[in-house]
């Protein structure tokens, strides 16, 4: 069984021993590393199994991420219960002819060996090599990128949006498509793993229409710290979704599948006493942790994090990464698609919680940037939608349309602080959709007036191949919306090339993920000009 992990104890442990940034002894130290420490561990098998990632890039830098665990899918990672001492380096150049920087990191077992570097000092706006190195063993080569300066000139800037990767349901063929895109970065939305078990042996059902069984997870509903991890370790074995961490940073945040189904701050949909999911949801946010190229700011304080932060890119864009789960209301009881009540629009209910919030209003009215970017987890704009397997109609209340009362203020102060050059991507609902963002008829200052636009990625795999774009689903939800542009029921991520003026969105599809090597296809290419809020065709 794992050790508990205690934060304090780690950060206080950190502190006293002086480490640095990058997880390097200050000079002058002496005995920094704890007693048991490994200082020459045997590892016969190769211990880079997860691959290697690297994320929220910084101007002098970024974090580089690995996890020592060769043999993934035995406790511990197949490793011994005491920590090791994992060399990294990093450098400009492909072939590490020179390095720029260097040193060594504690893969701690509290921590299921994982690596977390925050490589600092480097150059802003360039491209960087990295790799880790331990008991002669070298990882695969990473490829990362630092941020520009602030204030600097940046004409163009691309990044993808993906998530909702659940393993049962297809092979990760968008992850190897992405990995081959010139991104700067990627926006990893959320459901990077599933907790859910699916029914049924070779085939399974999904809203009303059944799909071959692509792959099958290898142990129960994940509870305890141990589950969660094996969990991860299953997925990220996973060659493409490797390709894509190493070709790119990213920008991850967390939706629902990663604790547990739609789960709303401390309440779980199952009717666990609040404090006993917090046990739970303290298990799933270290085991999060663990596997992601987070900062050390994001470690989890038993079940809390922080995990909204800003990602500034030159004088071109603003980016806000939200947390849309943590600090929100509990949603309010009904059928998938529900009808509106007074009490959605209650004005006590929260989707970011009051300090989120304020510091997202903050940030937008200070910003300077040509754009500004809201990156989070659900949908924002308020579509009347039919459900796929039985037609019932209205709201999927745990979206922003359940939250009316929250919605209306962000969408009042993008009107008010930076109209005309804010664009939101989202993702949970497992299609594409792409359009306006409008105020609904509740709000006191401009009804039906465009404030702003949304793409919302469809998922990696989740839904299995899906059911195209010619339904009764996107038949409703076209002719009842205008403020919908595009839906399509297609597995694929969004491409998006932001200029000075013109925002582009390519909305991409795969033609099958229930079996490997699918074909990746643009279904729609729309634009949204800056100074002029809504979606237009490209």
């Amino acid at each position: 069984m794992s050790r508990p992990f205690d934060r304090r104890r780690l950060m206080a442990w950190m502190l006293k021993a002086g480490l640095a940034a990058g997880g390097l002894p200050l000079a002058g130290i002496a005995g920094a590393w704890p007693r048991n420490v490994d200082p020459n561990p045997k590892l016969a098998d190769y211990p880079f199994t997860l691959g290697v990632a690297s994320g929220d890039p910084a101007v002098d830098g970024f974090v580089i991420w690995t996890r020592i665990a060769p043999r993934p899918d035995e406790p511990h990672g197949g490793m011994a219960p005491a920590p090791v001492l994992v060399q990294w380096e990093v450098s400009e150049a492909e072939n590490f002819a020179a390095l720029v920087a260097q040193g060594t990191a504690l893969a701690s077992p509290e921590l299921a060996h994982s690596v977390h570097v925050e490589v600092g000092g480097l150059r802003p706006d360039r491209p960087y090599f990295y790799r880790f190195r331990i008991a002669g063993h070298v990882s695969a080569t990473g490829r990362s990128r630092s941020l520009p300066l602030p204030h600097a000139r940046l004409d163009r800037l691309r990044f993808a949006v993906a998530g909702c990767q659940h393993y049962e349901h297809g092979y990760y063929t968008a992850w190897r498509h992405i990995a081959a895109e010139p991104v700067d970065f990627i926006f990893h939305y959320g459901d990077y793993i599933y907790e859910t078990n699916e029914k049924g042996d070779d085939t399974i059902t999904l809203q009303g229409h059944s799909y071959p069984r692509a792959r099958r997870h290898n142990a129960p509903e994940p509870i305890s710290l141990d589950d969660y991890r094996r969990r991860y370790a299953l997925g990220k074995q996973d060659a493409d979704l490797q390709a894509a961490h190493a070709a790119a940073p990213f920008w991850v945040s967390f939706d629902d599948h990663e604790v547990d189904n739609d789960w709303a701050d401390a309440v779980d949909q199952d009717g666990t006493p609040p404090e006993v999911f917090l046990y739970r949801r303290a298990a799933a946010f270290q085991a999060y942790y663990e596997h992601m190229p987070l900062r050390r700011r994001a470690m989890p304080d038993g079940p809390r994090m922080v995990m909204h932060r800003t990602a500034r890119y030159g004088d071109l864009l603003n980016g806000f990464v939200l947390d849309t789960r943590q600090h929100r209301s509990d949603q309010i009881p009904g059928p998938y698609y529900a009808p509106i009540t007074p009490e959605v629009a209650d004005p006590r209910r929260t989707m970011l919680g009051a300090e989120q919030e304020a510091w997202l209003f903050n940030g937008l009215s200070r910003s300077d940037t040509r754009w500004n970017l809201i990156a989070q987890q659900v949908m924002l704009m308020h579509l009347s939608l039919a459900d796929k397997a039985t037609g019932t109609q209205g709201y999927n209340l745990d979206r922003w349309s359940g939250y009316l009362h929250s919605r209306r203020r962000l969408l009042d102060h993008i009107d008010r602080a930076c109209p005309g050059n804010v664009v939101t991507v989202s993702g949970d609902a497992h299609l594409h959709y792409a359009g306006d963002l409008v105020q609904d008829q509740g709000s006191a200052r401009n009804p039906d007036k465009v404030v702003a636009s949304e793409f919302l990625a469809t998922s990696i795999s989740s839904g299995a191949d899906g059911q195209g774009d010619d339904t009764m689903h996107s038949r409703h939800a076209l002719a009842h919306n205008r403020a919908l542009k595009a839906v399509c029921d297609r597995r694929g991520y969004v491409l998006c090339d932001v200029g000075r003026d013109v925002w582009h969105a390519d909305l991409k599809v795969i033609d099958h993920v229930t079996r490997p090597d699918g074909a990746i296809s643009t279904y729609r290419r729309l634009a949204v000009e800056r100074g002029h809020p809504g979606v237009v065709p490209a």
